[in-house]
């Protein structure tokens, strides 16, 4: 049965997960936009992505996936545009930015993933 599930929702359940690793990542860069030397992070969601199932992501728990800093789809550094005096790459209006595009992105996938269970219950439900 889970497989069948799985096959039905598709990619959609790891999408949650990238990014909501995602948002983590953003909202550290946010929390830091004032410490001296801070590396603003990121992760490319497309990447991450085309790795799901071509490899195995390490866990650190077994709902968890381990997002390490080397290969496609892992934690990477953003480059600034203006770097700052004291180190910090964090540049508070990408950051927004990114931020809320992800949260959008988030959003229409949980809608989507909720739309698909509804179907599934409709069907299980003869309606």
């Amino acid at each position: 049965m889970s497989n069948i599930l799985d096959n039905y929702i598709g990619i959609h359940s790891q999408a949650l997960q990238v990014r909501t690793k995602k948002t983590e990542l953003l909202a550290a860069n946010l929390a830091n936009a004032d410490t001296p030397g801070y590396k603003a992070k990121d992760i490319d969601f497309r990447k991450a992505l085309s790795n799901v199932g071509t490899e195995r992501l390490d866990r650190t728990h077994s709902q968890h996936f381990e997002f390490g800093d080397q290969g496609a789809g892992r934690v990477q550094y953003r480059i600034p545009t203006q770097p700052s005096v004291d180190g910090n790459t964090v540049e508070e209006h990408v950051e927004q930015a990114e931020f809320l595009d992800n949260a959008v992105r988030y959003q229409a996938t949980v809608q989507f993933l909720g739309g698909k269970l509804n179907s599934l219950k409709s069907a299980f439900k003869g309606e």
